[in-house]
């Protein structure tokens, strides 16, 4: 198999940003996915809408996640798979696909990483479990796009699991999907069955902890997207623990469903249309980088002297033990900044890190963590790669002012 100057690994909002802006950058680039298409939690565990990515002036949105991701988001409606920030994660696959295809990168789909081999402190290849079994791929440079510090973790960096306090993750979600629906009938008498809900869980008839039911439009009529199942305490980079939030996320949508369908109006001819085909996690492992982005620094709206990206959503944290949601909202108009330093894990010279794995403590990781940001913190990390293949030079000697104004000039916004 042939040697890349990047691979890739995971093909979400932050690896396909990465490789697209290295391949833009100049780079030979490859993507591993473990699923059959890119797109990451919008496709696999059906993750919508875009989270709010804005701030606003005069009455209007500012976007603040740029670059790759509003080109993203332009082309998404251009094609008519928008409605609100809600969008068709079908045509989302077929529009990654057009780019990555346009841009020259190659795919692997269907492959899982398992080891990573190391030569004092860099990676030189690693290694997947695909259909003909172990196949290996070397590259001089890696990107570690996982959502869950994968490859960081199998080449020995060091990570971190959950909250400091005990180590729990914020709790896992099944989003499922219901046909039929008449939707103005049952949001005109939503708030009611917020009510009987409430009664119900008090009652103790659930085994779902989440306090109300969170439920979204899509751009597909007469379909409602629930996002509402909680599973909490369980390890999400343990494959016993995982396959057990699975079981429990199924059987939370059945009686989510059974629930809103006696009680919902609007709902009393619905279906259950489609449960997403692998639960969602919002948090996993960190890496512990060069800089550890804290609560304090997102709350202080910092300004990094090497900032790469920018975050102004809100510090949206699900208990990680039961019922409740704590919310910490920025003043409007401001926002922090992500560190380049945050990217990169110790113990490795070839190796960014990308997504909502970077080097950071549980509060401001529950802030960073949306689809939009992610896609800025990957295209900042692509372009830092596509410069150190250049320069020949470890990720920590790329120059952060050229990386900047590289950024800038593909028309990212770094907030400084």
């Amino acid at each position: 198999m042939k040697k890349y100057d990047v691979a890739v690994v995971g093909g979400g909002f932050a690896g396909f940003a990465a490789a697209l802006s290295a391949a833009r950058g100049g780079a030979r680039v490859l993507i591993i996915e473990k699923a059959n298409c890119l797109g990451g939690s919008a496709v696999n565990c059906l993750v919508t809408p875009f989270m709010p990515h804005w701030k606003v002036e005069n009455d209007e949105k500012v976007r603040l996640a740029k670059g790759i991701f509003e080109e993203i988001h332009n082309k998404l409606e251009e094609r008519g798979a928008m409605r609100g920030e809600s969008f068709s994660e079908e045509e989302l696959k077929f529009l990654l696909n057009d780019m990555a295809e346009e841009a020259g990168i190659d795919l692997l789909y269907h492959a899982y990483i398992f080891k990573a081999h190391k030569d004092g402190d860099k990676i030189k290849a690693v290694s997947l479990a695909t259909r003909r079994g172990e196949l290996q791929v070397q590259a001089d440079y890696f990107i570690d796009a996982t959502g869950d510090a994968q490859l960081a973790y199998l080449a020995g960096c060091p990570t971190v699991l959950g909250r400091e306090s005990d180590n729990l993750c914020q709790p896992m979600t099944l989003c499922f999907r219901l046909g039929n629906v008449d939707v103005e009938t049952f949001y005109e008498h939503r708030d009611k069955l917020d009510e009987i809900y409430k009664e119900h869980l008090a009652a103790g008839e659930f085994i779902n902890p989440r306090e109300n039911i969170l439920v979204f439009k899509t751009p597909t009529k007469n379909v409602l997207h629930f996002n509402t199942t909680r599973v909490v305490k369980k390890n999400p980079t343990d494959p016993f623990d995982f396959t057990q939030a699975e079981i429990i996320a199924r059987k939370q949508v059945r009686e989510t469903y059974e629930f809103v369908k006696k009680y919902g109006k609007g709902l009393e001819n619905s279906f259950l249309m489609s449960t997403a085909a692998e639960i969602g996690v919002r948090e996993s492992r960190k890496i512990v980088g060069d800089y550890v982005l804290t609560e304090d620094d997102c709350k202080n709206l910092t300004k990094f002297d090497d900032a790469v990206s920018v975050s102004n959503y809100m510090i949206d944290i699900h208990n990680p033990e039961g019922a409740g949601t704590s919310r910490y909202y920025f003043p409007n108009g401001e926002y922090y900044t992500i560190p380049y330093r945050s990217l990169i894990p110790q113990g490795v010279d070839n190796l960014l890190v990308a997504g909502r794995c970077i080097s950071s403590d549980h509060s401001a990781q529950a802030s960073y963590r949306i689809m939009p940001f992610v896609a800025c913190i990957g295209e900042a990390a692509g372009t830092a790669t596509a410069l150190a293949v250049k320069d020949k030079i470890g990720v920590r000697q790329v120059n952060i002012r050229q990386l900047q104004k590289t950024l800038k000039e593909n028309g990212a916004f770094i907030g400084i």
